[in-house]
């Protein structure tokens, strides 16, 4: 790692031989594919995680026609089904320790609809899965010695009036989807500063950092809203989304890519440094007070404990 300048780039990026680096939410086009081509292109073993085997399939062809030398390596996980997720880090054990895993992969402003597991899918597929995949694959973060951990959040996390925090099987009142999603990228952010704080009290090396794209021109909104990013209304908002967004989807990998490889603190929170945050060269930002409420990021710990099945660290 190294320290990065007043303004970062992807120059600031060290080597990153001998490091593995597993991405979740790969998809062509999207942040997590270009996280992993950056990686891939500065020499780290890149695991891509996706929900199946063809998109991990066109994500690696997409990566080895820039990088022929790269050789990702995929694995297939659904976030929104907990066992999926288990079943994914029984498969990942094999790769030994992870240096940095990057908590991409994520769902916007979809209907309401409940998982096989009882969840409302974003909250689900945002917070749970990647909070049951993080503590699975803990040990083998810590058997790398520094390991890093990187959850996208987005700046929909100010939207958010509160943490959600009411019993996650029980749906409370109208569902609202651009609510659900303000809250589930709230949890993102209440997710790394506890993990970050107990990770230093358990006296592990391991570091929790969050980022965020700004307004970046993926295809996350159109396949939240209508299951695809191509055919009828579909392509029209994928088009709307690109003709506004100020970044193309390789630019809002760039705070990620920063929080993955520079020389930060546990706790950091990286966006772009634009008007409004919405585009620009990253930099080192804030998230809200609420993000920052202890005690609401102790009980959303507990919350997902009992939620998940699982105890860490």
């Amino acid at each position: 790692m190294t320290r990065p300048a007043t303004r970062w780039s992807l120059a600031d990026i060290p080597d990153q031989d001998g490091r593995t680096v597993l991405v979740t939410g790969t998809t062509v086009g999207g942040l997590g594919q270009f996280t992993a081509l950056e990686l891939a292109r500065r020499g780290a073993r890149v695991v891509l995680a996706g929900r199946t085997e063809q998109r991990l399939a066109e994500t690696r062809d997409a990566i080895t026609a820039e990088v022929p030398a790269a050789a990702p390596e995929t694995l297939v996980v659904d976030l929104a089904d907990l066992a999926s997720v288990r079943r994914a880090a029984v498969e990942a054990a094999g790769l030994g320790p992870i240096d940095v895993l990057v908590n991409n992969a994520g769902v916007m402003g979809t209907p309401y609809r409940l998982t096989g597991d009882g969840l409302e899918l974003q909250l689900a597929t945002n917070h749970f899965g990647p909070f049951l995949l993080t503590g699975l694959l803990l040990p083998q973060l810590v058997a790398s010695g520094a390991g890093t951990v990187v959850t996208v959040s987005s700046q929909m996390h100010r939207v958010a009036r509160s943490a959600p925090l009411d019993d996650p099987r029980s749906r409370h009142g109208r569902y609202r989807r651009w609510s659900a999603y303000a809250e589930s990228k709230l949890a993102n952010l209440l997710f790394t500063y506890e993990l970050d704080r107990r990770a230093r009290h358990a006296e592990l090396p391991v570091r929790a950092l969050a980022a965020h794209p700004g307004f970046a021109a993926t295809h996350l909104a159109a396949n939240g809203q209508f299951g695809r990013a191509r055919g009828g209304r579909a392509t029209i908002l994928d088009a709307a989304i690109k003709a506004v967004s100020p970044n193309r989807a390789d630019e809002g990998a760039w705070p990620t890519l920063m929080a993955a490889t520079a020389d930060l603190p546990g706790g950091t929170y990286c966006g772009p440094s634009g008007i409004a945050e919405w585009g620009g060269a990253p930099q080192v930002t804030t998230s809200n007070r609420r993000s920052h409420d202890e005690t609401a990021q102790r009980r959303l710990w507990e919350l997902s404990e009992q939620t998940t099945g699982i105890r860490y660290p």
